[in-house]
């Protein structure tokens, strides 16, 4: 038995978990509560505009209509053009030019009763609907899609030249003809295989996109934010899986579809699950999922360790759980020891503890004992995909290691405190992340004709920038005489940000 996914889909949240051989090793969730409409994509009907604001209402057959400024609208959406054709994307869509000089008014721009492909970029709060764009940003796992700007852009944050340069050099050749990509920060040393998966991956869906949009009438829902199934066909789906068991025929249908679309060889190893056991009970995940959420584990020698989360850091206690003879006191302490590190290695993965952890093994007298188990944790850790620091143990009998937050990790995702923070207890304000894109635009300095700055940033803070601080943007914007795009990117943490140069 190699790798498996599991997919669970009930009403209220969809689980998945991946098994190596039997063992789950990550487990992700998505509850239906949590939606939101930002990135969702709408075919929309002008319903007034509005030329003493410069802004248009668009209904998208929501309870109430969107509102649209005219710097949200690609100049090449014209009268009598109903909406941005696929063919004229291929020609390489023109790049709007900086709003303060040459843009037409609204007005000339966009008349009642037009329809337009729009997505949202900040949701509906309290009385005000929602805000929409005409520049359709598609996240992937590695790259933004941007069908309506014929560029190629590197975020700024990854800083080496020849990383960049090797990573626009791959997307020249990958690139779909007249169309945009950003190749985002966690594409760093990333393979092409994989830039390849994800070009190929965004275009289906794209097409699907405009598959609808032709077929369906104003207003109508064209897209909305992948749900985590297909994340997780995205994602993890790779010739590495042996089956892939989903136990709703609804979402199987869907999936198999999709995958027949851009792999269709893999398709013979999507399965529908149909027994009457429900499906994370039948692979023995549901036990796992509750070990992985106690504070004490079970050993099966009788010892145990428990797992704290402070601060600072995490700590591991390793304990022998019953008297230990005098006799073969070190050897019972050493077999205990090294039973631990299995279960512990599994722990961290599975529960995607990041950070300073700190294991506090059961005290051994031999050095040479101390050398084994230090030796067990680093053959344990071996196989994990985030990366790693151990040291060895101190006189204390304590090892320290560090493990990069790859993912939130399961005990803040599945209880309540915050699962934000990373155990801090605050993170950066919005404003304070605002300002700091704010710094970062500026250090960019002079830029040629119709150029334009595309930023991504989480929801909170392309909020805060698209309202409040809406006067930075625009003063930043006659600065460098240059168009400021701010994009919401779901998939990034409240401090993350992505600018890049179109």
């Amino acid at each position: 038995m190699g790798m498996e996914i599991a997919i669970s889909v009930a009403r209220e949240e969809t689980r998945v978990a991946v098994l190596d051989n039997g063992l789950v090793t990550d487990l992700y969730s998505d509850r239906a509560k949590d939606k939101d409409f930002v990135g969702n994509i709408y075919k929309g009907r002008v319903a007034k505009v509005l030329p003493g604001m410069q802004a248009a209402f668009v209904d998208i057959g929501m309870e109430k209509a969107a509102f649209m400024h005219v710097s949200d609208l690609s100049t090449d959406t014209e009268p009598g053009d109903t909406l941005m054709d696929s063919e004229d994307d291929d020609k390489g869509a023109e790049l709007p030019r900086p709003r303060r000089q040459t843009l037409k008014p609204i007005e000339q721009l966009l008349s009642e009763g037009q329809e337009l492909m729009v997505q949202i970029s900040k949701g509906p709060i309290g009385t005000k609907g929602p805000r929409v764009t005409t520049y359709v940003s598609l996240p992937g796992r590695y790259l933004v899609f941007m069908p309506n700007v014929d560029h190629i852009g590197v975020s700024r944050r990854i800083a080496r030249d020849e990383e960049r340069a090797r990573l626009k050099e791959i997307m020249k050749r990958l690139r779909q003809p007249g169309y945009g990509y950003i190749v985002r920060t966690v594409s760093e040393g990333v393979k092409e295989d994989d830039l390849r998966a994800d070009v190929e991956f965004l275009h289906v869906l794209w097409q699907d996109i405009l598959k609808k949009r032709d077929q369906q009438s104003a207003p109508s829902l064209l897209h909305s934010d992948l749900n985590l199934s297909f994340r997780v066909v995205r994602d993890l789906f790779s010739k590495k899986v042996e089956r892939l068991l989903i136990d709703s025929k609804e979402e199987y249908d869907a999936i198999r579809d999709f995958v027949q679309r851009f792999s269709p060889e893999q398709v013979s190893r999507i399965q529908f699950y149909d027994k009457e056991e429900s499906l994370f009970d039948y692979l023995g995940i549901e036990q796992e999922i509750t070990r992985a959420l106690s504070r004490k584990v079970w050993l099966k020698s009788g010892g145990y360790i428990v797992i704290d989360h402070t601060e600072a850091m995490t700590v591991i206690d390793v304990n022998t759980g019953r008297f230990v003879g005098k006799r073969d006191q070190e050897e019972t302490i050493l077999r205990t020891n090294l039973e631990a590190v299995k279960e512990i290695a599994y722990q961290i993965k599975l529960r995607g503890i990041g950070g300073i952890i700190i294991i506090d093994f059961i005290d051994m007298e031999r050095e040479k004992n101390r050398e084994k188990v230090y030796q067990a944790l680093v053959d344990a850790m071996a196989s994990d995909k985030a990366r790693t620091r151990i040291s060895r143990i101190s006189d204390l009998g304590l090892i320290e290691l560090s493990r990069e937050r790859v993912r939130e990790d399961l005990l803040r995702a599945m209880s309540e405190p915050c699962r934000y923070c990373e155990g801090r207890g605050y993170t950066k304000s919005p404003m304070t992340v605002a300002y700091e894109i704010f710094r970062e635009i500026r250090r960019i300095g002079g830029l040629g004709e119709g150029q334009k700055v595309v930023v991504g940033a989480h929801p909170a803070v392309a909020d805060l920038l698209q309202d409040e601080e809406r006067q930075g943007i625009e003063e930043l914007e006659r600065r460098l005489s240059t168009k400021i795009i701010v994009t919401p990117d779901e998939k990034l943490h409240l401090e993350q940000y992505d600018i890049v140069v179109l």
